[in-house]
């Protein structure tokens, strides 16, 4: 029982360090970018010692690729649970796009943390993360597939291809993203709401 509970510390411990770890990662990308972080100064940030990083991680690349695969999980959590929580395949598709916009403007320095590991970030053959081939399925794209064909089963939805609609949302939604002039130019709220209607349009019958 001793041991169970020594266990279930030491990871609660190794956790909250991630954690703590994961944070200073988030800020010294915003600060200074990938190629400039090194571990001695995402310590620095954390307030703990460059050993104690190497620690939980073997080396910058291994820290990386853990903190892509957290925001990522963080960003589907969202979406998906606010998605998930609506009935009809109206409402679903309206709380995809509606989360997805507020997930990206409530938190800009996680938005420029995913784009500086993507971009900068390097396989050890020397490959560009952005080169990749995605084998692992991608939660959001597959929910809103499911959505879209989920409404096409219950004839809420007209007849279009899924794939290329998916498609379609999943790039509107990227672009106000990624397009610093669009975001200056229409406040979020008003995007999401032309978003939902303009492809309710375009997929109901």
């Amino acid at each position: 029982m001793r041991n169970k509970k020594t266990e279930e510390k030491k990871s609660f411990i190794s956790e909250a360090r991630r954690a703590q770890i994961f944070d200073a990662v988030i800020m010294t990308l915003d600060e200074i970018g990938y190629i400039h972080a090194s571990l001695a100064q995402i310590a620095k940030k954390a307030g703990i010692s460059t050993a104690l990083i190497s620690y939980h991680f073997r080396d910058k690349n291994d820290l990386m690729d853990y903190t892509l695969k957290k925001l990522l999980t963080d960003m589907s959590t969202y979406v998906l649970e606010r998605t998930q929580a609506s009935s009809t395949p109206g409402d679903k598709l309206r709380a995809y796009i509606e989360a997805s916009i507020a997930y990206h403007v409530n938190k800009p320095k996680y938005n420029i943390a995913l784009i500086e590991i993507v971009f900068h970030a390097r396989t050890v053959d020397n490959i560009p993360y952005y080169k990749l081939d995605d084998d692992e399925e991608n939660p959001l794209e597959s929910e809103l597939q499911q959505i879209l064909l989920a409404g096409q089963e219950k004839k809420d939805f007209g007849d279009f291809n899924v794939v290329v609609m998916a498609s379609a949302i999943r790039g509107s939604i990227d672009e106000y993203i990624f397009n610093k002039k669009l975001i200056g130019t229409i406040d979020p709220q008003t995007y999401s709401t032309e978003l939902v209607n303009l492809f309710n349009r375009a997929v109901l019958r």
